[in-house]
């Protein structure tokens, strides 16, 4: 069993690809078959798998995001009590818990199986840079 822990720099709101971090942790796994786990230790931030070809996905599902969970200087999250840390941090939360935190991806021959224009995202929900750190484990 092999494991890591990866750290991503966020610039603020937005869909980080690290899938070649992936792939260079199974390359020196010596892992041949499996399943990688990969899990974020933060609760304002999630994981995708998405397309990475066209960079319209990720305006659309950052745009997406936005409207259905607002910034709570909306009159729309009015109800919001959790305030301390800025109108984005709640909204940041709801996001994480309608998002996945950890994805599992099955790799053989020591390649991740995933299809053609798929990527492995960290979806940074917070307006402010952050470092995440992502675990992954074989």
């Amino acid at each position: 069993m092999a494991m890591q822990r990866l750290t991503i720099a966020t610039r603020g709101q937005g869909l980080y690809e690290f899938t070649d971090g992936a792939r260079r942790f199974l390359s020196e796994s010596s892992a041949d078959e499996g399943v990688l786990t990969i899990f974020v230790r933060h609760t304002s931030c999630s994981l995708l798998i998405q397309e990475n070809a066209d960079p319209s996905v990720q305006v659309d599902l950052k745009a997406f995001f936005r409207r259905l969970v607002p910034p709570t200087t909306d009159p729309a999250m009015n109800y919001i009590t959790h305030r301390d840390e800025g109108p984005d941090d709640m909204p940041a939360h709801i996001k994480a818990a309608l998002l996945p935190v950890s994805l599992s991806v099955p790799f053989s021959e020591g390649r991740l199986l995933l299809g053609t224009w798929q990527g492995i995202y960290l979806f940074e929900h917070r307006d402010s840079p952050h470092r995440r750190e992502v675990v992954l484990h074989v």
